[in-house]
């Protein structure tokens, strides 16, 4: 497996692809299940290719978070980039809503610990 697909962008899972193709590696790619259980990947067809598709991707995945990173504080010098208070302000009953489901779980975790110290 070259690449789990859990939480990867479509562009990030589209740029590996052109990736792979420019550099005639052979891959294969499987599918989430429709139950969450796998959520698929992109694997290398041939063992004696993996070293080199593994070198490629360190080095994509490198200039990828450099890029991003600049994205980012491009995003937040010219005051484009989500915040905290950018969303507080956009959607304040989500966020509260989140603050209050935070709160209750950290209460259920800790409510053993209070029960068991008295």
């Amino acid at each position: 497996m070259l690449l789990n697909l859990r939480n990867v962008a479509e562009d990030e899972a589209s740029e590996v692809r052109a990736l792979l193709d420019a550099n005639a590696i052979d891959y294969y790619e499987t599918r989430p299940s429709p139950w969450g259980i796998s959520f698929g990947g992109i694997w290398i067809r041939d063992n004696a290719e993996h070293a080199r598709a593994k070198a490629l991707m360190a080095g994509y995945q490198a200039r990828r978070a450099e890029r991003v990173r600049a994205e980012r504080q491009a995003a937040l010098a010219d005051g484009t980039a989500e915040t905290f208070g950018s969303l507080l302000r956009r959607r304040p009953l989500f966020v509260v809503a989140v603050l209050l489901g935070m709160v209750v779980v950290a209460s259920l975790v800790l409510l053993p610990f209070f029960l068991l110290t008295r």
